[in-house]
């Protein structure tokens, strides 16, 4: 059964920092590229940063360069994003995804989300 699971969420103040994980089972790690998503009330979901596991590419949105870093540990099948200099508008649902292709294909497993709340 694939998986994906999403921890590490939490609230934080603005200017801090938070780093999720999203923890994969079911498919082969390395074949896959993972992507991070969010999605705040009223608003679409927003493609927030990616990593090929293969080769360890990586994209980020604008609105977070400079201060979201993605990484991957092959070994624990688990991708962390690390947050810093948070801002109150980085506040959403984080959800982590998978694709067996590259970053800007369909994705073919989603997780359940981890909240990030961040207060002003």
């Amino acid at each position: 059964e694939v998986q994906l699971v999403e921890s590490g969420g939490g609230l934080v103040q603005a200017g801090g920092s938070l780093r999720v994980s999203c923890a994969a089972s079911g498919f082969t790690f390395d074949d896959y590229a993972i992507g991070w998503f969010r999605q705040a009330p009223g608003k679409e979901r927003e493609g927030v940063s990616c990593i090929s596991s293969s080769d360890g590419t990586t994209y980020y949105a604008d609105s977070v360069k400079g201060r979201f870093t993605i990484s991957s540990d092959n070994a624990k099948n688990t991708v962390y994003l690390q947050m810093n200099s948070l801002k109150p508008e980085d506040t959403a649902l984080y959800y982590c995804a998978a694709t067996g292709t590259n970053c800007f294909d369909e994705y073919d497993y989603w997780g359940q989300g981890t909240q990030v709340t961040v207060s002003s």
